[in-house]
């Protein structure tokens, strides 16, 4: 079976740029993988780069899948308008009047907070380095089942960085009831950005080109790019690749009676702890409900799981097949469901750039309780008050990490910070938490006290962090073989502050070997 170049090249063009906003731009490099996989077992199909620059000179073969010829008019990469701004006419300073959306609030009752002065980064030297991409990815909460217009709040917010140079990548989620300072429009959430961007029509771009202005007011991060999809994509691309689910193992049990559907209203979702084959609607699902007790803190991780879970998914040459039988009508159900600025040489080279960059390469963050604190805007709204210092060192590690450190310059810097240290046993294996308290002991490691963890389930370890104690936690982390991505900071009250060990069933076989 031969794909035709052009086909198959703009097909993954589109499929690349959804996957942009859900896979951290993991898609074309992916595919061009899979692809020449395939190719290796024997079965004709291009190269996604060769095809891309096939498609730029107009000069391809032309395409059958699985004995369809594509039509005639078979159209070239458009970036068609997602939504058409609609005016509001908000007037600077003004708070934006929101949408009805069901959102479920950060805490139950807070004190007065005075209206703050926002001492944003932008007073701190500026986070710039010409040889890295910043891009921002957006996810409106358009609901295709109605007629709404917009313009639109930003569900998901995520900030990539792409370093060439290093070849690595990182991604920052930011919470959507961020406090921030939006340029011209005074003090707002940060997912008002977009909004109030778009019902303005903002110089530069509407919504996004807003939004990326906040990011650099308030983060002194320069953003030159942006993709903005809806829930539609998300959807068809999981359906088109993953027909028959995408397994996820959800960590803890989740109960949401509010949880909101196409139509404005509500409907009762839950998820069981364990692995789970999730469609597009239930991992979708999975990914927006806030429903726990981190509330958007957990559901920027969760949907980071499954940024990874998508991610491995694609990697398969199930997931490339599933596509290429399906380039047409994916093409045409993306169609006017994104925006973006990016262009198509863009892609080709990002494209080509991520084919080089490992998963290990890939540091994902989320901009969580220790980097913001809850409390009311000048309105009298509950929001989260961001801890710009904090933010900075964040970004730095996320977008600037420093050269591998040994094993032993990790265990100076831990030894300085010198925080309790923690050992839960997240299992059914009796005795497991005193033998790894052993274990760590024999390593130089000390620890403070052992436990029961809130749940005997868990399958695997992760390092948890109350307070700032970043180099504890890698060190513990790297002693443990684990990836950093099994570091997580918390703040549940299981402990006042310091490092806690939280068992998984993983446990046992790190401390035998």
């Amino acid at each position: 079976m031969r794909v035709s170049g052009c086909l198959l090249g703009l097909g993954i063009v589109v499929a690349f740029l959804a996957l942009t906003g859900l896979c951290s731009l993991s898609g074309f490099s992916i595919a061009r993988e899979a692809v020449l996989d395939l190719n290796a077992a024997g079965l004709a199909v291009d190269d996604p780069l060769a095809t891309l620059r096939c498609a730029l000179s107009q000069e391809c073969e032309s395409a059958r899948v699985d004995g369809v010829s594509p039509p005639a008019n078979a159209p070239l990469l458009e970036l068609t308008p997602l939504i058409t701004a609609v005016s509001t006419s908000l007037r600077p300073t003004e708070s934006p009047t929101p949408r009805p959306a069901q959102e479920t609030p950060l805490a139950t009752a807070l004190p007065p907070t005075p209206a703050p002065t926002l001492a944003t980064t932008a007073a701190l030297p500026r986070i710039s380095d010409p040889r890295q991409i910043q891009i921002l990815l957006l996810g409106i909460d358009q609901r295709s089942a109605t007629d709404d217009p917009g313009p639109f709040r930003t569900d998901t917010m995520m900030l990539l960085n792409v370093n060439p140079v290093t070849k690595s990548v990182g991604l920052l989620s930011l919470p959507r009831d961020l406090w921030v300072e939006i340029p011209e429009f005074g003090g707002a959430r940060i997912n008002q950005a977009n909004f109030i961007g778009d019902g303005n029509a903002y110089p530069g771009g509407g919504g996004p080109a807003l939004a990326m202005e906040t990011i650099a007011a308030n983060f002194g991060i320069r953003v030159d790019k942006y993709l903005l999809v809806n829930f539609d994509v998300f959807t068809t691309i999981v359906d088109a690749l993953a027909p028959n689910g995408v397994p996820v193992t959800v960590t803890e049990f989740i109960d949401d009676p509010d949880y909101p559907d196409d139509r404005y209203g509500t409907i009762h979702v839950q998820f069981q702890p364990g692995e789970q084959l999730m469609d597009a609607e239930t991992l979708l699902q999975y990914a927006r409900t806030r429903a726990t007790e981190g509330g958007d803190f957990d559901r920027a991780r969760r949907q980071q799981q499954v940024l990874d879970a998508l991610r491995a998914e694609v990697l398969s040459a199930g997931g490339v097949i599933n596509f290429l039988s399906q380039a047409f009508t994916l093409w045409d159900a993306l169609q006017g469901n994104y925006r973006t600025n990016l262009e198509l040489n863009d892609i080709v080279a990002l494209g080509d750039l991520m084919g080089q960059i490992k998963r290990e390469d890939i540091r994902y963050r989320v901009i969580d309780n220790l980097y913001a604190f809850p409390g009311l805007s000048p309105q009298g709204d509950q929001v989260l008050y961001p801890d710009f210092a904090a933010i900075r060192d964040l970004i730095l590690d996320t977008f600037y990490p420093q050269t591998q450190l040994t094993l032993a310059e990790m265990k100076a810097r831990a030894e300085a910070e010198n925080p309790l240290v923690y050992v839960y046993n997240g299992t059914n294996v009796i005795g497991l938490a005193g033998d790894t308290r052993d274990w760590l002991v024999a390593k130089g490691v000390r620890v403070d006290d052992i436990g029961n963890d809130v749940t005997r389930w868990r399958a695997r370890t992760e390092i948890h962090e109350y307070g700032r104690f970043h180099w504890t936690a890698k060190y513990l982390a790297a002693l443990m073989g684990l990836p950093e991505d099994r570091i997580l900071r918390s703040g549940d009250g299981r402990i006042a502050e310091g490092v806690l060990i939280a068992l998984g069933e993983d446990a046992l076989e790190i401390i035998s070997g």
